[in-house]
């Protein structure tokens, strides 16, 4: 298995033009996520934790700082560039399922493999296998309206997995859940992380938050909090205190 830093941020700044203001959001923020990490990423609205998650799936570049996805620096990267790497290194999951009604499960987890001109046979036998890494394999035939919301989402995970992503980002990916169908996917989440996955996850909900392995809290712009469920158990300092 794979070791090392999978993304770092060096003293990263975001900065967004909304009319004749500036809104920063985000500041100064340096912090490295490991290989097999599993981080959920809390705050209010507006506090940085969507802009986070945008550059680590270069979805957005920063306005200053340095931010290196698996080795490579995305700064100054054009979009088509940035398309490819998103395509090749990442995999996304979202609240909305984004799944397309009139197409079997397996070949909306197969898209993505469509897209980068995998050949039928390979996309379908590559969907088949992460189909049932998900617990999908009876509902491959299935579409969307005849499938569960938490199906649905378990599809969109494996359609996320399709690729072997280096690291796999979920936004709120629960909130369109209720409570029980929300930790079973949760669980799901976990239980990729512990085949090496690397996750993260951004929550506005505590008991979400608490099933990854790290927590970084963001508020006006900055990470405020950044610790492993173990030290928040035991109350033990984060790591920026320990450095400090």
């Amino acid at each position: 298995m794979m070791t090392g830093e999978l993304v770092e941020f060096e003293r990263v700044g975001k900065m967004y033009h909304v009319g004749d203001s500036e809104v920063h959001a985000l500041e100064e923020v340096s912090l490295s996520l490991e290989v097999g990490d599993f981080v959920s990423v809390i705050g209010p609205s507006g506090s940085g934790k969507s802009t986070f998650m945008n550059l680590c799936g270069c979805l957005d570049t920063p306005t200053r700082g340095r931010v290196i996805i698996d080795g490579v620096d995305v700064a100054g990267m054009t979009d088509d560039a940035l398309a490819e790497l998103r395509n090749q290194k990442l995999g996304f999951v979202f609240q909305q399922f984004n799944l397309l009604p009139r197409t079997t499960s397996l070949d909306n987890v197969a898209l993505p493999l469509l897209y980068a001109g995998v050949k039928r046979k390979e996309r379908h036998r590559k969907a088949r296998q992460v189909m049932a890494l998900v617990g999908l394999s009876d509902r491959m035939e299935h579409h969307p309206s005849q499938l569960s919301g938490g199906q649905q989402q378990r599809v969109a995970i494996a359609r996320a997995l399709v690729n072997d992503p280096v690291l796999l980002l979920a936004d709120e990916p629960t909130g369109a859940l209720d409570t029980r169908t929300g930790a079973e996917i949760m669980a799901l989440f976990q239980q990729l992380n512990n085949r090496g996955i690397s996750i993260v996850l951004v929550t506005h909900e505590q008991d979400i938050a608490a099933a990854a392995r790290r927590r970084l809290t963001f508020r006006d712009g900055r990470v405020i909090e950044d610790r492993t469920i173990e030290q928040l158990r035991f109350g033990q300092p984060d790591a920026r205190e320990r450095n400090a």
